[in-house]
């Protein structure tokens, strides 16, 4: 088996960033309205990224119980011309939705893919920002040389942050898709005919070794915390690795190339903005 190397394609992204960024002056404002740990962490990794490659970085902190504080700001990021991609980190107020925040962004700035509008253009197969961690599980099975057009990929999550984009992404490179969710019967049945195997359930360990074809690749998009603090996946990489070709470990898979083409799609926001 193969542990593919999110850091290394991450560290390949970034370079093409530093390139484009010293050509083309660019912001990202993070949205931040509750301060869980992982969103702390998260949001402190993208504003160190963004400051190694020259993008300029803005933290927006808001109280976690203003709802319209949050809709206003938002939609005041979307007017500011010094402001070329937008953020909006969960979990966000009371009574308010990822998708309801997402329409005061502005489409081009919706870098995330927040926005309803940005998630129906992907599916009409026009120009828009896929969400990043969506977009960096294609971008992964790329660089481990999966071969997609025509490969049988089975989704496990229908989330519309990885499950629902990430189908729409990989019909576009003609694959055939199966999303399987909470209500799936039979799971390990349909993960069984999967060429690619992706995981975005946030359980962890829901992937073991009946659920993977010998041979395939499994890409591990799970964060689970362990009550010591550790992190892992929805795979269970110890029991799939006598049977994958190959699998993305956790951390240091899906993680970082999400953060590295969040931060490409702020400077091609800015391009376009020019």
């Amino acid at each position: 088996m193969t542990l593919i190397d999110g850091r290394a394609l991450a560290a390949e992204i970034r370079a093409e960033i530093a390139e484009l960024a010293a050509e083309t002056p660019c912001a990202l404002a993070a949205v931040v309205a509750t301060g869980e740990q992982a969103t702390e962490w998260y949001l402190g990794a993208l504003a160190k990224a963004a400051g190694q490659l020259g993008i300029g970085f803005r933290e927006e902190r808001l109280d976690s119980r203003d709802r319209t504080g949050t809709l206003e700001r938002l939609e005041a990021l979307s007017a500011d011309r010094d402001v070329h991609g937008i953020l909006c980190l969960t979990p966000l107020p009371e009574r308010l939705s990822l998708a309801e925040a997402g329409e005061r962004i502005d489409p081009a700035k919706d870098v995330d893919g927040a926005s309803p509008l940005s998630f129906g253009r992907l599916a009409a197969g026009l120009p828009a920002f896929a969400p990043a961690t969506a977009q960096a599980v294609v971008e992964l099975l790329r660089h481990s040389g999966a071969a997609l057009s025509g490969a049988d990929a089975v989704i496990v999550g229908r989330s519309t942050v990885v499950g629902k984009p990430l189908a729409m992404l990989l019909l576009a490179e003609n694959a055939t898709v199966t999303v399987c969710h909470s209500r799936t019967r039979n799971l390990a049945a349909e993960t069984r005919r999967a060429d690619v195997l992706i995981a975005a359930a946030g359980s962890t360990h829901l992937i073991g070794a009946e659920h993977v074809r010998p041979g395939a690749i499994v890409i591990d998009v799970g964060t689970n915390e362990t009550a010591d603090g550790e992190m892992v996946g929805d795979v269970d990489t110890g029991a799939v690795q006598e049977i994958a070709a190959a699998v993305t470990p956790v951390p240091g898979g899906v993680g970082p190339v999400t953060t590295a083409v969040l931060l490409r799609n702020v400077v091609h926001a800015a391009q376009a903005s020019q």
